[in-house]
């Protein structure tokens, strides 16, 4: 049986946060780390960062944000559901509290989906070739149909659905963040049918839950894609001989980048504490480590972007 191949789309997560964001993540690319970025178009460096993609080829889809800084829609700054009393996102507990309350408005999640959309169209030339949610709020339920319903009017093609094979398993994720992430991964099974419905797409495996921060290491990401090739083909693919290979579609979100300064980056807030930590510039060592990318090439891993699935 001829041997699987993997298509991974590496998403550098949050491009956009910072300068020292930005560069880590084209220091990553240009090292054959990743080959993806995910842009927050309200972050600090938004625009250095759409141009950084422009400059060096990099593709490039939004991380629609709605739990951290200031709403891009003007009609949505000074009140609405979204923001607290200093005029600013609830944060990634205060939303999923105040959505679980019945106090967000969908409208106002609309109106503030489609103007990054447009900020992001502004910023790049394009639309997204993909689009998920900062913090995951693109699968929490009520959230998920205005996501998806903004993704199918103006055709934006594919998203992330943060179910990772392996998760339930993992022996080095404390208890607190396993409890979120169990969460995230029921929100996010339950987005299936809303997105099959408006015919969204996304790669047949997620990884990146179990490899974040001081987490990923090359024996934990070999233990991710392991199971992505359990996984099994969703097709085939057409080599240059015509012979057709199996293959499986995956995304490994990441996080790289230096260290934030402490009063520069985030979006209207200032930087947070992880990108303000080590943990940052430990993924884009691992990313770009030599030993990596030669396992990519021995268990047929082909890095990609969405635009190429």
């Amino acid at each position: 049986m001829p041997q699987l191949r993997v298509m991974l789309v590496v998403t550098g997560d949050d491009f956009g946060y910072c300068p020292r964001r930005n560069q880590g993540i084209v220091d990553c690319f240009q090292a054959g780390g990743i080959s993806n970025v995910s842009l927050l178009v309200n972050a600090f460096a938004a625009k250095e960062a759409a141009d950084l993609a422009k400059r060096h080829s990099i593709p490039i889809g939004l991380h629609a944000n709605l739990s951290e800084g200031i709403p891009v829609c003007q009609s949505l700054q000074q009140a609405s559901t979204l923001i607290n009393q200093h005029g600013v996102f609830l944060g990634k507990i205060g939303f999923r509290q105040a959505l679980e309350r019945g106090q967000l408005s969908m409208k106002q999640v609309e109106l503030e989906l489609r103007a990054q959309v447009r900020l992001f169209m502004e910023l790049t030339g394009h639309l997204p070739h993909h689009m998920d949610g900062h913090q995951h709020v693109h699968v929490l339920p009520e959230v998920r149909e205005v996501f998806a319903q903004v993704l199918s009017d103006l055709r934006i093609p594919y998203t992330r659905v943060p179910v990772e094979p392996g998760l339930h398993s993992c022996p080095w994720l404390p208890a607190h963040l396993k409890r979120f992430y169990m969460q995230v991964e029921k929100d996010a099974l339950d987005s299936i049918p809303v997105f099959k419905r408006y015919g969204i797409r996304w790669p047949d495996v997620y990884l990146g839950l179990t490899t974040m921060g001081q987490n990923m290491s090359i024996p934990s990401l070999q233990r991710a894609l392991s199971h992505a090739l359990a996984a099994g083909p969703s097709g085939t693919s057409s080599s240059a001989s015509g012979s057709h290979q199996p293959m499986v579609t995956a995304e490994l979100m990441v996080h790289p980048g230096y260290p934030s300064h402490p009063h520069e980056g985030g979006c209207g807030e200032g930087p947070d504490d992880f990108s303000q930590s080590a943990d940052r510039q430990h993924e884009l060592s691992v990313l770009r480590d030599p030993s990596l990318l030669a396992l990519y090439s021995r268990e047929r891993v082909q890095l990609c972007a969405f635009k190429d699935l």
